[in-house]
C-alpha cells in the first residue's frame, strides 16, 4: 500500500517520522511543501490536516499527523526492524526514553537555534548563554545514554534515534554555519561537545536510506557555494 508523506525541508517533526521509514527500509511518496509560501496553511493541505501542521502521512483509509504517532504506527504495519523494542522491557525503555527527548531535547534547541537561525542574532546575550547551558544538559543526557550501546534505542536505531536526530544534527549544521556565536555561546563543535554524539551521527548517517531524510535546501545551499 502506498505511503504518501507531506513535509518541509529542515522540519524536526516530519524529519523524524521520515527516519523511522528510513531505519526499516520503507518507501514513500514525498510531498516537499514550502514554508515560505505557506503551503502547510493552504486549503488543499487544511483538507487532509486541520492543523497545518507537518509531518501528514496517508496510507490506504489511514492519515497521521503527528511524528510520534507515525512511528508507533509503522511498528504495528512494518513490524520488522522495530523502533520500540521486541520485548515488553525493551519498549518500556524506549518509550520511557523517546518521550524524555521529545519533552526535553525540541524546546532546548530551539531556545538557542531559533534566535540565530530565524532573527539573525550574532551576539551571545544573557538569555542565549543560559539558554546554551540547558541545551549542554540536554546533549549530555544523550551522551551518557550511549556509554553502553551504539544507539540511543540500543543495539539497533529506533524510535529515540528518529526523534533525537533531527536537533542533534541541526546543532551541528549551526556549529558549522554559525560558527561564531555557536562558539561564543560555548558550542563551538559536537566533537567538542560531546565526541560520542559525533560519533552518533555518523554512524546514523552511515545507514541505508537515511541520506533521502535529509533537507533539501541543505544541499542546494551546498551546491550554489561551490559555484
Amino acid at each position: 500500500m502506498t505511503v504518501e508523506f507531506w513535509t518541509v525541508s529542515g522540519a524536526p517533526s516530519p524529519w523524524r517520522a521520515a527516519l523511522g521509514m528510513a531505519f526499516k527500509g520503507l518507501d514513500y511518496d514525498v510531498h516537499m511543501l514550502s514554508a515560505a509560501q505557506k503551503e502547510h496553511k493552504s486549503d488543499t493541505y487544511l483538507a487532509l490536516n486541520p492543523r497545518g501542521t507537518v509531518p501528514t502521512l496517508t496510507s490506504g483509509d489511514q492519515t497521521l499527523g503527528h511524528s510520534i504517532a507515525i512511528l508507533a504506527w509503522l511498528d504495528r504495519t512494518h513490524p520488522g526492524s522495530p523502533l520500540f523494542g521486541e520485548t515488553p522491557q525493551e519498549a518500556g525503555q524506549i518509550w520511557q526514553r523517546t518521550m524524555d527527548v521529545f519533552d526535553y531535547l525540541p524546546p532546548a534547541t530551539s531556545a538557542v537555534l531559533s534566535p540565530i537561525f530565524f532573527d539573525g542574532a550574532a551576539e551571545a546575550t544573557d538569555d542565549l548563554l543560559a539558554a546554551a547551558d540547558t541545551l549542554r544538559s540536554e546533549l549530555g543526557h544523550l551522551s551518557d545514554t550511549l556509554n553502553d550501546a551504539p544507539y540511543l534505542s540500543g543495539a539497533r536505531p529506533g524510535a529515540v534515534d528518529a526523534v533525537a536526530f533531527p536537533h542533534v544534527r541541526l546543532i551541528q549544521r549551526a556549529t558549522e554555519t554559525k560558527q561564531k556565536i555557536m562558539h561564543d555561546l560555548g558550542l563551538p563543535g559536537l566533537s567538542t561537545i560531546s565526541p560520542k554524539l559525533t560519533d552518533w551521527v555518523a554512524r546514523i548517517e552511515r545507514l541505508p536510506n537515511v541520506a533521502r531524510t535529509f533537507p533539501p535546501h541543505w544541499t542546494e545551499a551546498s551546491q550554489e557555494a561551490r559555484q
